[in-house]
């Protein structure tokens, strides 16, 4: 009778194949890399940043979708998030409901009736991370936690791309605390739409626990680096304290929250 010694399989769905991982992080870098580059430029520069941005993380985002779940996974919430971003802003600009009165610069690109082509990957970038986040936190209440975060996340975004002037808002009643330049019903708007689109994308994307490929590292980093980097530039940069306070209060504890469960809640 012989003894082998018995080795299971390693797990390859926790990992990626080095060429993949390499463009992952390679992209992720440029997002990062135009991000801190921001509050160093103006004029044509900045805008084209702006731009830029944008579209390298929400393409980060994408990337890590597709080697982390697969392409069903992939292209559902591509399409999702895509399309129901772009229905929600035309039925704003047109309605006003239910972010109130507000209006795109053309500086922001090509446009689709109105819509820059830029905004429904805005929100391709937001909401990966943050879905992430909410079933993990919450798997029962992934709609109302997933648009607090994305509301959370818009407390950044806004009084920054106001002051860049990408868009204005007519403000008539009560406005965001510390953003004048902001209406209240924006918060609000974000609020609803946000946990529509996470009950959506809860619904139609495979509830697989465990990633098919690469781990959250990427979806984490950037979340923890947005909840940072929005009170460091608010701080130093942009001369924002408050903005600083108020999104670093809401979008810290929805960070601080995801990460706690992480270390100390079940392992997947």
């Amino acid at each position: 009778m012989s003894i082998r010694n018995y080795r299971p399989r390693r797990d390859a769905r926790r990992s990626i194949s080095p060429s993949k991982n390499f463009i992952l992080l390679a992209v992720l870098t440029v997002a990062l890399g135009l991000q801190i580059s921001y509050p160093l430029a103006e004029g044509e520069a900045l805008r084209l940043i702006t731009i830029a941005t944008v579209y390298w993380a929400a393409g980060a985002m994408l990337l890590h979708s597709l080697f982390a779940y697969g392409w069903n996974y992939a292209l559902r919430f591509l399409f999702i998030t895509f399309f129901y971003a772009l229905i929600i802003e035309q039925i704003g600009l047109r309605t006003t409901w239910p972010f109130g009165s507000y209006e795109y610069s053309p500086s922001l690109g090509y446009q689709i009736y109105g819509v820059p082509l830029v905004v429904p990957f805005a929100w391709i970038m937001m909401a990966h991370s943050v879905f992430i986040a909410a079933r993990r936190l919450a798997p029962k209440l992934v709609f109302l936690v997933g648009g607090y975060g994305l509301m959370a996340w818009d407390f950044f975004l806004d009084p920054q791309m106001v002051s860049a002037g990408r868009w204005t808002w007519e403000v008539t009643g009560s406005h965001v605390p510390f953003q004048p330049e902001i209406p209240l019903s924006n918060a609000f708007g974000w609020l609803l739409t946000g946990m529509g689109l996470m009950a959506l994308l809860h619904f139609a994307l495979p509830r697989e626990r465990r990633s098919l490929g690469s781990s959250r590292a990427v979806p984490e980093f950037f979340l923890a680096w947005t909840w940072i980097g929005g009170i460091v530039a608010n701080l130093f940069f942009f001369d924002r304290p408050g903005v600083a306070l108020l999104g670093g209060i809401a979008l810290g504890a929805l960070v601080v929250s995801y990460f706690l469960a992480v270390r100390y809640g079940r392992r997947d």
